[in-house]
């Protein structure tokens, strides 16, 4: 026991600390030499030597720094031109891998920067909508409100299983995730998308006509399709892909004629696929076509107010009488829309005058004349009107472009610009009948002329002074006579130079994609819809002759 105790003595004083080391050590090899050399387990007492005491960091460091001098010193002897090409290589894979960095927290920071601008009233709306509807959370995140109507509200929203069920095969991401994604990357963010929510006062045949409309309309790239549908008890929430695009109100002032001309190509190639269908969209305005002035790529939206035309509209539209079908005796043609709608028919107690029931759907100042005058015949030219409205408040530099009340202040609008006369023939087509006593009107109208309506008022906001120097509204007034109310076609000397006839070619192609412009208007403002062109018509126009050759995605704006 004696002998144990003694054994575990010596160990004791082998491994406790010793002296410590003198301060002027001249580096960290000595040390570590000297650590190396310590064994507090073995025998052989020559070996002894005092254990070294741990230094402080700084002290460590600055001996680290010391040991690294030779590796600099080696690299140091490489050629000039070998070092800098390294520093560049360096530096330029530092710049990549910065960029990527910041790239990827855009795209992260885009989600964090929609919600931080996002107003107390509208994340509170949208919490209670995910609390209502608690299959919505699984989905998709809700980010902001982007817009709301009479019948719905759309938010935009995080598809979060980063998928999308009935438009997949047609939807690509949105132009933003694509500028965004980092290439070679593995992990893609989740796309956005738009999530309509359809109020429940909406009848249950609204909502159906809606959803089936748009799955209806799905495959086409200037119609936002059904990706999805989500269902709890009465409410309804359809799912639509996001669209980038500018508002009608920070563009229309400033887009050139070629602008002008590729939003038009845009809008009828859309109109022209829905009415392909026999579907009217019957509330075509600039915030129901997402349109983006960089790309020059639009798309119709809000299908809420649409309907299918029916066959017998197409078939009583080969009338060769003045009158509408609207008119017929035969009930079956004349009252279709009535039955369609389920209103009953009704006679006042001492008017034996039939009762005029139509739908008027739409927003004012779009509407067409059919549609004031409550005509139940109205087919797919109630869109081109409105598509024709849309086209002059681009031009006029005007929106919006009509603004009334009521339909009789409606009508008095189009009596201004298109006269007494070609109204009174459109009132007379659907059996009723126009009396203006407002003289002052009629005699200020401009019977139909859009160049004598334009130049008054593009000159008149000339003269008060209200134009930038820059503005494009100064290229329409160069082709517009004041007095003559004519287009103005440019001229070429005999003697012009060469910079002179390039500036007569640029000014001639000006003033003949105005002229045609004003065709394509005149086409779409015929008071009789028989005589109204179509969508297809009007893409077939020299208006369009450009896009149908060079089909591009230019910057137009």
């Amino acid at each position: 026991m004696d002998g144990l105790v003694t054994t575990f003595k010596k160990l004791r004083e082998r491994v406790s600390p010793l002296k410590e080391v003198s301060e002027n050590t001249s580096n960290l090899a000595e040390i570590h030499g000297k650590r190396q050399s310590l064994d507090p387990f073995d025998d052989r007492a020559s070996k002894k030597k005092p254990r070294v005491e741990r230094k402080e960091a700084t002290f460590i460091r600055d001996e680290n720094l010391k040991l690294m001098k030779p590796k600099e010193a080696r690299e140091s002897k490489e050629p000039k031109e070998k070092r800098e090409g390294k520093a560049k290589k360096e530096n330029r894979e530092n710049k990549e891998n910065r960029e990527g960095k910041e790239a990827k927290d855009t795209k992260e920071s885009r989600y964090e920067e929609d919600d931080e601008n996002v107003t107390l009233e509208v994340l509170e709306e949208m919490h209670k909508l995910e609390e209502s509807f608690p299959v919505l959370a699984e989905k998709y995140r809700l980010i902001d409100k982007i817009g709301e109507g009479t019948f719905s509200t759309v938010y935009k929203a995080e598809a979060m299983n980063g998928a999308v069920l009935l438009g997949s095969q047609m939807w690509k991401l949105p132009p933003l995730q694509k500028v965004l994604s980092k290439k070679g990357s593995k992990k893609q963010k989740n796309p956005l998308v738009a999530l309509k929510q359809i109020y429940v006062t909406s009848s249950p045949n609204r909502i159906y006509n809606e959803l089936n409309l748009l799955y209806m309309l799905s495959g086409n790239s200037h119609v936002a399709p059904l990706l999805d549908i989500l269902r709890l008890h009465d409410q309804v929430l359809a799912i639509l892909p996001y669209y980038q695009h500018a508002d009608f109100r920070d563009f229309y002032r400033d887009i050139p004629i070629k602008g002008i001309k590729k939003y038009m190509w845009e809008l009828f190639q859309g109109l022209e696929f829905v009415h392909s269908k026999g579907i009217m969209h019957r509330d075509l305005k600039p915030t129901n076509f997402l349109y983006d002035p960089f790309k020059g790529k639009g798309v119709l939206v809000d299908f809420g107010l649409a309907e299918k035309m029916p066959l017998s509209y197409s078939l009583s539209n080969t009338r060769s009488s003045n009158t509408c079908p609207c008119l017929s005796k035969d009930k079956s043609i004349a009252r279709t829309h009535s039955k369609r709608l389920n209103i009953k028919a009704a006679y006042p107690k001492l008017d034996q005058r039939p009762p005029r029931r139509a739908n008027r759907a739409g927003t004012r100042g779009f509407r067409a004349p059919e549609v004031l005058l409550k005509c139940t015949n109205q087919t797919t030219k109630i869109d081109i009107w409105s598509a024709g409205v849309i086209g002059l408040s681009l031009l006029a530099r005007k929106f919006p472009l009509f603004n009334s009340p009521d339909d009789i202040d409606a009508l008095i609008e189009i009596l201004l610009i298109f006269g007494q006369e070609k109204l009174s023939k459109a009132v007379e087509l659907h059996g009723c009948g126009l009396e203006v006593n407002l003289q002052s009107a009629v005699s200020s109208s401009f019977n139909g002329n859009l160049i004598k309506f334009l130049s008054s008022i593009l000159h008149h906001e000339n003269e008060n002074e209200s134009l930038p120097p820059d503005s494009v509204i100064h290229d329409t007034l160069a082709y517009l006579d004041p007095k003559n109310h004519v287009l103005l076609k440019p001229t070429l000397e005999t003697d012009a130079t060469d910079a002179q006839y390039e500036e007569y070619k640029q000014k001639l192609e000006g003033y003949t994609d105005l002229k045609h412009l004003l065709l394509l208007l005149y086409g779409c403002f015929s008071m009789d819809p028989q005589k109204r062109l179509s969508a297809s018509q009007l893409l077939k126009l020299p208006f369009f002759s450009e896009l149908k050759v060079h089909k591009d995605d230019e910057v137009v704006l």
